[in-house]
Formats: C-alpha cells, structure tokens, sequence
C-alpha cells in the first residue's frame, strides 16, 4: 500500500464530519505511543510553551541522574538515548525558540555532568553535534532572538 500525499490527506481531512476526525484520532494513537504523545502535546500542552519546556527540563534532569558515570559506554548510551528523547519533544513542538531552549538545557547538562567528555571521542562529537543543531536553530531566527541566544551559546 503506497502511502497519500500531505496534500490528498489535507483535503480528504476537511471533507470528514467531526465525529469521523475524533474516530480517526483515536484510532491514530491507539497505534503508537509518538502519535499518543504528539496527540497530548497538541491538546494539553501546546498552549503553554513555558511548562512545556519546564516538563521537558525535569524529564532531561530524570534522565542524567540515571547515567551510569563509572563506565563509559553505559555512560554514552544513556546518554544518547536522552538526546533522542529531547529531539522527539523538539518535534513535537516544532517551535524554535523551544529547540534551543532545549538543547542550550542539555548542553550545559552535559557539560556541568561529571561525564568525562574529553576521554571519549563518541561523547565529544555528540556534545558538538549538538551545538552545531543550536547554532543552525539560532540563525533562522529574529535578530533579537538570535543575540540572547548566541550569548548563552558562547557560553558552552
């Protein structure tokens, strides 16, 4: 089955009555747990950027005190699977400012963690993927934007 187009599902979206779309939704996120999660951001949470940030900080938190710092390969994996739950919350937002508000978070995380970022190569080129993602959000920004975020961005 090939997949439609953003474009034919648009439309065929907007000749559905309501009843069918909510069937439709419920159906979505009995599926996946991301269709769950990006149904709640859209419903609950996407009105309130600020808390949403707030949740997504305390879940980075959860995760760095998880890390198992003695060993460095337990220490990498955990850590990445924290970058990938951080860039799912970004998806889900798709805001920019929560993007680098984010991964200015995780950064200085890291950075401030007791992990030994000059030992391991994988974690180092990960630390400035990061910075790249930020550095790539900031300027496809507004001008003001772009100044408070280079500062904090000069900082790391």
């Amino acid at each position: 089955m090939k997949a439609a187009t953003v474009k034919e599902i648009k439309s065929e979206l907007e000749s559905l009555s309501n009843d069918e779309l909510i069937t439709i939704c419920q159906r979505l996120a009995r599926f996946k747990k991301e269709n769950k999660e990006l149904l709640t951001y859209l419903l609950f949470e996407a009105y309130d950027e600020n808390s949403y940030i707030a949740a997504v900080k305390s879940t980075i938190d959860n995760g760095f005190e998880e890390i198992h710092k003695t060993s460095l390969y337990i220490a990498k994996k955990n850590l990445r699977k924290i970058i990938r739950m951080a860039s799912k919350f970004i998806r889900y937002s798709g805001n920019e400012t929560t993007e680098v508000e984010i991964l200015i978070y995780l950064c200085n995380k890291i950075k401030t963690s007791d992990l030994a970022l000059d030992k391991s190569t994988v974690m180092k080129n990960m630390y400035a993927s990061l910075l790249k993602k930020i550095q790539k959000a900031i300027s496809s920004m507004h001008e003001d934007l772009q100044y408070d975020f280079n500062r904090q961005l000069e900082k790391l």
